[in-house]
């Protein structure tokens, strides 16, 4: 986020029109010189997989940090890397018929195709590069396979799935369906900086907004926080990036592939690899981002903390460990879905 000190502002007439002009450039070239940048907090390595179901092979990205207010308001982080798979006769791989209450499910599509019903209706096949945004509120039933095309046809297979929480206040809300399609997510185009922050005209790459927004372009998911999630790729070695960031936000990249170097106010670069997660210090306006490999990938996200306790225990997520309780006796007495 870019603040203009008043102090900078020059109110003589004669100049001020130039000062207007120039405020009025293009909202992609941007100097970040005078912005603090962040640091790392910690540094995540990639984490053994595992299986979720039989569909997917997932690494827990977030490891012993998940559900905690560390992330807030991310809770848990599940990444399908690609994999292949042969062509199934039988039925598709994937999680049957599960429960979940208190927050939201986001699952990004980027190879092959997942398929989701649910108890109130909802019935939808993600595609590459789709995003399917699910509330789960006061209580939802939903299953998640290898769509019936996919499984027939087999072939490289890659997603990720997000749970965000919710506020006190709306974890007990109507369950809502988000299909975002990939046509309807807005790409803006990614400039080069140096590592003096100085923007270039030159596009290295580009950021798919799905949520909150990034210079100016907004993405199309509804929240009931304030969050940030974006999906960047940078296409060359040794690019030198950056990415404004809410000052206030919690701030999480997660490199899908490739390798990156953060760079911090001292200089000094930490390098993230592939699966790996840098949590960032809530300190400073920007990221600095440096490529360590062409066709980097990575996913930015994070959120204004909610700042209220925690209490998950397997698909439910509230408050007090009484509302845990009462989640687990409203699923046995067939209350969620409606």
């Amino acid at each position: 986020m870019l603040v203009r000190s008043s102090s900078t502002i020059i109110i003589y007439s004669l100049v001020l029109p130039i000062v207007q002009a120039l405020s009025t450039t293009s909202s992609n070239i941007m100097s970040t010189s005078s912005v603090a940048l962040r640091s790392v907090k910690q540094i995540l390595p990639a984490a053994p997989r595992h299986w979720v179901g039989d569909g997917f092979h997932v690494h827990p990205v977030f490891s012993n940090k998940a559900f905690t207010e560390e992330l807030s308001p991310f809770l848990m982080f599940d990444y399908a890397a690609p994999q292949q798979f042969k062509p199934n006769k039988g039925s598709p791989r994937g999680v049957g018929q599960h429960p979940h209450r208190g927050f939201e499910t986001v699952t990004i599509a980027f190879k092959g195709e997942v398929e989701h019903a649910d108890s109130v209706g909802n019935r939808d096949v993600i595609k590459p590069g789709d995003v399917q945004w699910m509330t789960a509120g006061r209580g939802i039933i939903h299953q998640e396979f290898h769509s019936n095309e996919f499984s027939k046809k087999g072939g490289e297979f890659e997603m990720c799935q997000l749970w965000i929480n919710l506020p006190k206040k709306n974890k007990m809300t109507k369950p809502h369906y988000q299909p975002i399609v990939d046509k309807k997510i807005p790409v803006v185009d990614l400039k080069g900086a140096s590592v003096d922050g100085e923007c270039s005209e030159e596009t290295v790459g580009e950021v798919r907004v799905i949520a909150g927004s990034f210079l100016g372009t907004k993405g199309p998911a509804t929240t009931f926080s304030p969050v940030e999630l974006w999906d960047a790729t940078i296409q060359k070695k040794g690019t030198v990036v950056d990415l404004p960031f809410p000052d206030d936000f919690n701030c999480i990249i997660f490199v899908r592939r490739g390798e990156i170097d953060v760079i911090s106010e001292s200089g000094d670069p930490k390098r993230v690899g592939a699966q790996g997660v840098a949590l960032m210090k809530r300190e400073g306006g920007s990221i600095r981002i440096q490529s360590a490999q062409k066709n980097t990938s990575l996913l930015i996200m994070g959120g204004l903390p909610l700042n209220e306790p925690i209490a998950a225990r397997g698909p439910f997520v509230m408050n007090t460990w009484d509302e845990i309780n009462k989640a687990n006796k409203d699923y046995m007495m067939g209350k969620f879905g409606k």
